[in-house]
């Protein structure tokens, strides 16, 4: 009885392991240099592991990074994006008047494709082409636009993201964090057009209708400075940086999101809040989102690489395993072979492999069954939890299986109950049969002395 207690609270755990062997997302590794922006998420896009954080979590103001969420809503919403042409509004271009907002310079009257309001939007972070888009999207109600924008947020699983327009001027109410613009942003990279468009340096474009038709508009430049070689001399200019959006308020600080691929690897990074003043409220001239995400990509390019951690034809531990003739015991080998990225100098044997695997198994076991699993460590990091699974497949014993029911019958404590009872009923038997018997005796003595 108690070996079968034992053997279901083991495909309990078995249970358990199936729905909860998930890989980690976060592995962040120290680096050997300050950072100056307020928060800070470099993701590895080939492996989804946040490899670097800072203040990841907590809220800040997004600035024109806020225009990714808007690129979105406007590509799921609008079937042909070079087709569909809008009109530039007035009343809409003018609500923008004296919020210093960065413009396009689109011209009230001309008629876009939503294409080029999009690069409008995006390259010179135009504020105008963001609220045209949003108005047209929300037909007519900006506020419409911007629920769309918050429960997109919500599905994409930001926690900590709540918008309030659609461009990123300055809202008490208008935040996200690091992680969240992660998630946003890999969304929108998904997304036609998108990286095309937030690669560019330089874009013109003519209009399809109204005033300027045909007519060649004055060429955009990009506000990204990481992937702009000819800006400033190049000073921020670095080569393998690719995309995606800058955002600056006196609020929210200056604020960057890009990529950068080298050697094989891929990796996303969003810096927010570095100081725009010092301590004395004069404008800092160096700009620190630039400057943190170059030396980021330097550190992770040169710093990490993807290891294999497990392979499938590895042990990891074995069992014991009960009813399979002469064999007691099994081994057990990853589901699936993991790899992560980690500093080039950490070995394999800085892994640490912890196991949770049950006291024993009940043959027949298949090759491939879930029978524990193991949680993978560095530097007090977990790096995945895994499943472990059977090596090989191991027929039961049905002769071994029958004696064990057998003894366990045997051994159980009704079964000693009963027993005891029985026992129990026939001393009481033999003793009334002895009293019963005496008795008797004694009768027949007493007749026969009567007789006399």
């Amino acid at each position: 009885m108690k070996k079968k207690l034992a053997s279901l609270f083991s495909v309990l755990l078995v249970c358990c392991v199936l729905f909860t062997a998930v890989p980690a997302q976060a592995a962040s590794f120290p680096v050997d240099f300050d950072t100056s922006c307020a928060a800070i998420a470099l993701v590895n896009l080939d492996t989804g592991t946040t490899v670097y954080q800072k203040n990841a979590d907590t809220r800040r103001e997004p600035a024109s990074l806020t225009k990714i969420m808007t690129y979105i809503i406007v590509s799921e919403h609008v079937k042909d994006l070079q087709g569909t042409r809008v009109t530039v509004s007035k009343e809409v271009v003018d609500r923008l008047l004296g919020t210093g907002s960065s413009m396009s310079n689109i011209r009230v009257g001309n008629v876009l494709t939503v294409y080029q309001l999009l690069n409008c939007m995006m390259v010179p972070s135009g504020n105008d082409a963001a609220l045209v888009l949003a108005d047209y999207v929300g037909n007519g109600s900006v506020d419409k636009f911007v629920e769309l924008m918050n429960e997109k947020a919500k599905a994409l699983g930001c926690k900590g993201t709540r918008f309030a327009n659609p461009h990123g001027l300055h809202n008490d109410q208008h935040y996200t964090t690091a992680n969240d613009l992660v998630k946003i942003t890999r969304c929108a990279m998904s997304l036609p057009y998108f990286m095309q468009i937030c690669s560019q340096t330089r874009y013109t474009y003519k209009p399809v209708g109204g005033p300027d038709a045909g007519k060649q508009m004055p060429t955009l430049s990009t506000t990204n400075l990481l992937i702009d070689k000819n800006a400033l001399g190049g000073k921020y200019f670095y080569t393998y940086a690719k995309g995606i959006k800058t955002g600056h308020t006196d609020e929210a600080g200056y604020c960057l999101i890009s990529t950068a691929s080298a050697y094989g690897y891929t990796y996303l990074c969003v810096a927010l809040g570095a100081p725009s003043v010092d301590a004395n409220g004069k404008a800092v001239t160096a700009r620190g989102e630039m400057l943190d995400s170059a030396a980021l990509y330097r550190w992770a390019l040169t710093k990490l690489e993807l290891k294999k951690i497990v392979g499938t034809d590895q042990s990891l531990g074995e069992v014991k395993l009960n009813y399979a003739w002469q064999k007691d015991s099994l081994l057990l080998s990853a589901e699936k072979s993991f790899s992560a990225i980690l500093p080039k100098d950490v070995s394999s044997s800085s892994i640490i492999i912890n196991k949770t695997i049950p006291d024993h198994v009940d043959a027949p076991v298949k090759k491939g069954d879930v029978i524990g699993k193991a949680t993978l460590k560095y530097a007090d990091q977990t790096l995945a939890t895994i499943n472990l699974v059977a090596s090989e497949s191991v027929e039961r014993s049905e002769l071994l299986h029958m004696t064990d029911v057998v003894k366990s019958i045997f051994t159980s404590i009704w079964f000693l109950i009963i027993a005891a009872l029985i026992i129990l009923l026939v001393v009481i038997y033999i003793i009334l049969t002895l009293i019963y018997n005496r008795k008797k005796k004694n009768m027949r003595k007493v007749k026969k002395y009567r007789k006399m």
